[in-house]
């Protein structure tokens, strides 16, 4: 792994409970890491940590194999050769597009710095910019301007903390796609920081889900979405709601019984033992519950949102449960409707009932 963090402890002043605790992850050359969770949650004081920002109070953090830091040993920020891109930006407004970009480089010979600046604005998207400033640039060409700037020292790490987080919602989704080909482009490792679950979706090779200062599974976009490891990390990834079941061994197999029906799609589920009474809580997405006017069970539409392809309806079914399901907006049903449902689960999910 080119960045390794193991068991990671961060604590600020003689507070009892570390502000990052026990946190493990790594990352191989040219991948792209995103932490992401609630506010406070401890991603911006590991992200701080890794750049030598934070002291280490124990565990360790190695770049290259390098061991940079741990208790008693900090490599000073400069000496790690990280590139940081802030949220504000941070670009000098009396310096031109060039000045900023080369700010980092101004020991190179004048020659290789300029050849460095418009290569740099170049992976960007930003060539010929070099006397332009900060003021007559959009928000986005801005944080363009602050990543070739990160980029132009050839460091061997990435770090963006919130980087988009001044954008408006369309174009932090567009940029993060373009942030993410020009990391790729530059085969650069990177660590990014965020509280934006499309931003994550759309950039990270690797996402962490942390929630106070725990790491509480670092996956890809699609386990954490299908296979989450714990309760909190289904909760706070996508849309979904925890039903109440009963696994039971029906026909050689495991089945979930709810009050959609049995759900059978269950390979890796735990075994009805594994629950008391194998009583448990299923995870139901948005996209596992099915509109069907000739299912068996029906709902009543209890709040929609439209979200132009689609509706997201929010359904009450006769005996409380309550489930969301994303719906074809051509099915544009009144508020207190009753339509039929179905449970199309592929990855079925259960935990202890809450």
């Amino acid at each position: 792994m080119f960045l390794e963090v193991s068991q990671l402890d961060v604590r600020y002043g003689s507070r009892q409970t570390p502000a990052v605790h026990g946190v493990t992850l790594g990352l191989a050359a040219g991948e792209i890491g995103v932490l992401i969770g609630p506010s406070g949650c401890g991603k911006t004081t590991l992200l701080r940590a890794v750049a030598g920002l934070e002291a280490v109070a124990a565990g360790s953090i190695r770049l290259s194999g390098e061991l940079v830091g741990a208790p008693g040993r900090s490599v000073a920020p400069e000496q790690r050769r990280i590139g940081m891109v802030f949220q504000d930006y941070a670009l000098f407004p009396h310096l031109s597009v060039g000045r900023n970009v080369a700010f980092g480089i101004h020991e190179l010979p004048r020659g290789e710095r300029q050849q460095r600046v418009r290569e740099c604005l170049a992976l960007v998207g930003l060539e010929g910019s070099e006397a332009r400033f900060p003021h007559e640039l959009s928000g986005g060409q801005q944080q363009r301007v602050a990543l070739a700037r990160a980029l132009a020292p050839r460091p061997r790490l990435m770090l963006l903390d919130e980087p988009f987080s001044n954008l408006d919602v369309d174009l932090r989704e567009r940029l993060a796609h373009e942030v993410r080909g020009i990391l790729k482009t530059a085969n650069a490792t990177a660590l990014f920081v965020t509280h934006d679950q499309l931003e994550a979706f759309a950039i990270g090779d690797r996402i962490g889900v942390m929630d106070g200062g725990h790491l509480h599974q670092w996956d890809d976009a699609y386990a954490l979405y299908h296979r989450p490891a714990t309760r909190f990390v289904a909760d706070f990834i996508g849309h979904g709601v925890f039903a109440p079941a009963t696994l039971v061994r029906h026909g050689g197999q495991v089945v979930a019984r709810t009050a959609l029906g049995d759900l059978t799609d269950i390979d890796g589920c735990l075994l009805p033992s594994s629950y008391p009474h194998g009583e448990c809580d299923v995870l139901l997405r948005a996209d596992d519950v099915v509109h069907d006017d000739a299912a068996p069970v029906r709902a009543r539409i209890v709040r929609k949102a439209f979200r132009g392809s689609e509706f997201l309806y929010t359904l009450e079914l006769e005996g409380g449960l309550t489930v969301v399901a994303h719906v074809p907006s051509h099915h544009d049903h009144a508020m207190g409707e009753w339509i039929g449902i179905r449970a199309q689960v592929d990855h079925v999910v259960t935990f202890a009932r809450a």
